[in-house]
């Protein structure tokens, strides 16, 4: 029952302390915003009704389920439809709102900085000349800074936050979990009947622009809503360890059966973009995750689930694998991808400390005088997330961004000596996330892509939280019966 109670809001097993009257405030203006601008644009009303609907998720305690919805929001309308930083803003909206709703001592509304703070504030600090250097278009002044920079800063705090135990973890996880099988399931639509849902006409006209078919033939190879195939195959090959990792940790038939549907479907959607690199990071995830289980029983688990659902896909779908093997032994492929790098090192030799600046749009121009031979056609961006960073804001920034990542990984490692076994599974799976994240990024810009990012800092964050290691609080029967 929910009622409310000198300010304060009381629901079943929970208590969020955020005055009444700012909620109501908030759901009467976004309801207003809803009227007024559905007759301007459609999508604003949409976007309006969202926000309602957020705030109630909000209301109900349900973080874990908002932060799922801000990663949807940030793929499909700032990435997709172009909005840029609505996400952002969600996010940060949502971390101020957790900050209000602190209660000190209580283990249900707990609140946790980022450590390494410094390093933290340095990268801010030092990505703001390249910022104000490269952004020559209002596109690019958006696209770095408030998602890359700042928005990974806001986003890893969030997750931190929101896994206050296991159990948040455990339910994160299992929402992402599906946020990954309904994309998976919106790319396998797309490759055996060609309609792209939820489609739109800027999509329509980039997409009409593009060509991603394999090896010259008229096969299709899937990017989703993330337009391009190796984007959306380093998605899909990171989010298929959280079900790996929730099978592991389950001790339900049922739910296990369920997690090996949800693999069997990322895997298959990961043929279709027939992504070298997403298949890559897979390897390199599964490799983490084995290393990170610990107990022999949970490799048998994993062992188990993997034989079964690549024996599937082998099964069913024999000429996309082999496909796959001709598209991952091109000598073409790696050929271009190595001169791209060799470009943007040469940039990096020129600009070391500050690099040429943050933009698409600019490095597609400044980097023209340094592009070699076997890179045959200008490119925004290098390819690599790490080299990226290199040209675009310097080494300085490059070493700052590797160093957040290493000691965000230590934390995860002092979590996962200190937890017991099931958490250990739910620990390596993010760890496997991470790691899949990071490999893929030597091949594509993952880490500097707005929406993988934000989901790679999301998982990272919630596993370094120094909170999962609390146990379930139990309510006390005071509480329990106000």
């Amino acid at each position: 029952m929910l009622k409310s109670s000198m300010g304060d809001w009381k629901i079943p097993n929970e208590r969020f302390s955020i005055p009444s009257l700012f909620l109501f405030v908030s759901v009467v203006i976004a309801l207003l915003l809803a009227a007024v601008s559905g007759g301007l644009d459609p999508l604003y009303s949409l976007i309006a009704i969202g926000l309602v609907f957020l705030l109630v998720i909000i209301v109900l305690c349900q973080f874990e389920l908002a932060a799922t919805i801000i990663l949807a929001v940030h793929l499909y309308v700032d990435w997709y439809l172009g909005y840029k930083i609505v996400g952002t803003a969600m996010a940060l909206g949502l971390l101020l709102l957790l900050f209000l709703a602190q209660v000190p001592g209580s283990p249900r509304h707990s609140w946790v900085s980022p450590r390494g703070l410094w390093l933290w504030a340095l990268f801010l600090a030092l990505t703001i000349f390249p910022t104000i250097q490269g952004a020559i278009t209002l596109g690019d002044a958006f696209y770095y800074y408030p998602n890359i920079i700042f928005g990974a800063f806001i986003i890893f705090w969030l997750g931190m936050v929101i896994a206050r135990n296991s159990v948040h973890l455990r339910t994160l996880f299992k929402l992402l979990a599906a946020f990954g099988t309904l994309l998976a399931i919106h790319s396998l639509i797309q490759a055996a009947t060609g309609t792209f849902l939820f489609a739109s006409a800027r999509a329509e006209i980039y997409l009409a622009q593009t060509n991603y078919t394999l090896l010259g033939s008229d096969i299709q190879r899937i990017g989703s809503i993330f337009f391009n195939p190796d984007w959306n195959g380093t998605f899909l090959a990171m989010m298929l360890f959280l079900p790996l990792g929730l099978f592991v940790e389950t001790t339900s038939f049922v739910e296990r059966l369920l997690y090996i549907g949800e693999m069997f479907f990322m895997l298959v959607a990961l043929l279709s973009t027939y992504s070298n690199g997403g298949w890559v990071g897979a390897f390199a995830g599964i490799m983490v995750f084995v290393f990170f289980l610990g107990r022999g029983q949970y490799r048998l688990y994993t062992f188990f689930a993997l034989v079964l659902v690549a024996l599937i896909v082998l099964v069913s779908f024999p000429a996309q694998v082999n496909l796959q093997l001709y598209h991952a032994t091109d000598p073409a492929e790696l050929s271009i991808r190595t001169g791209t790098w060799q470009t943007a090192i040469r940039v990096i030799e020129a600009f070391p400390l500050t690099g040429i600046g943050l933009g698409l749009t600019n490095y597609l121009q400044r980097a023209e005088p340094y592009r070699v031979s076997a890179q045959v056609i200008p490119l925004a961006h290098p390819h690599n997330s790490y080299l990226e960073l290199g040209a675009m804001a310097g080494l300085p920034v490059l070493l700052v961004f590797v160093a957040l990542l290493l000691f965000a990984l230590w934390q995860v490692w002092r979590n996962w000596m200190q937890a017991d076994e099931a958490t250990r599974s739910l620990l390596g799976g993010g760890l496997a996330v991470i790691i899949s994240l990071s490999v893929n990024s030597i091949s594509i810009n993952g880490w500097t892509l707005p929406p993988l990012a934000a989901i790679g800092w999301l998982i990272l964050g919630s596993i370094a939280s120094p909170l999962i290691l609390k146990k379930q609080p139990v309510e006390p029967a005071a509480e329990k019966n106000s």
